[in-house]
């Protein structure tokens, strides 16, 4: 099977939704991305697609309050969640940011990817730590990017990455963790690189045909298919998840305080 190159410089953006249930069908593959509100989850996408108003940037933190969608082509999309952390909004709103986040992540079953940012000065907060185990538990894979490294010279730049690397190893998931820096362009190709790794996991051919017929190509699972791919056990995993901790009133996204 060949891999595809995807070219990133033409995503173009497809709709803004307060929650799950206004967003476009359940189809195709996403890789979300996601951050505490001053992580630079806006400017990181506008590097990857290398236009500067793409999402929103903004100097006050939390200004992405809604679920952004990016299309790189058919069935091909780009995420940017709502932050999470400190941002000055009502308690109200921090609701609705919590409950549109938390659904998001455990019940849209074309997620195949989570990148999480966080600045490289402040890495591994409680809610990045909270965001990387959920991820682990439902078998979603993770690229930790430790943005704002031009911040750093560059031996205390190693450091921290090192130390990141080593900090991740007891979540026991599929974690990668890379610098990243937006003005100075730094981990911009290992980001391309990861998400060609998720976005070619269901082949490109494949995906034109499955959505054009209009079959369900969720987590790479294809209904009606003769036979089931590897990843619908992963289906099963995050829709029961989702569901048994709700129902149990365990520790889940949905509950977290975004403080």
């Amino acid at each position: 099977m060949t891999s595809k190159n995807y070219n990133y410089h033409v995503t173009h953006f497809v709709t803004s939704a307060p929650d799950i249930r206004h967003l476009p069908g359940d189809e195709g593959i996403e890789v979300a991305f996601a951050g505490r509100s001053n992580a630079g989850k806006s400017s990181a996408l506008n590097t990857l697609t290398n236009q500067k108003g793409l999402a929103r940037t903004s100097k006050t933190p939390g200004r992405t309050q809604l679920i952004n969608l990016f299309e790189v082509e058919e069935g091909i999309r780009l995420v940017d969640l709502p932050g999470y952390g400190y941002a000055e909004v009502p308690e109200e709103m921090k609701k609705k940011w919590q409950r549109a986040l938390g659904e998001y992540l455990q019940m849209r079953n074309c997620l195949k990817g989570l990148v999480v940012l966080m600045d490289i000065r402040h890495p591994l907060k409680d809610l990045d730590q909270q965001m990387i185990q959920w991820a682990v538990d439902v078998g979603t894979p993770v690229l930790v990017l430790l943005t704002k490294a031009d911040k750093l010279a560059s031996g205390a730049r190693k450091a921290q990455l090192n130390m990141v690397r080593e900090a991740v190893l007891p979540f026991m998931g599929d974690i990668q963790v890379e610098a990243f820096s937006s003005p100075k362009k730094i981990g911009v190709d290992k980001l391309s690189q990861k998400l060609n790794t998720w976005f070619n996991e269901i082949p490109p051919e494949v995906l034109r045909k499955t959505i054009s017929a209009g079959n369900d190509t969720r987590c790479g699972y294809f209904v009606g298919a003769p036979h089931a791919t590897p990843n619908e056990p992963m289906l099963r995993h995050r829709l029961f998840y989702a569901r048994y901790h709700t129902a149990r009133g365990h520790i889940s996204l949905s509950n977290y305080n975004f403080d």
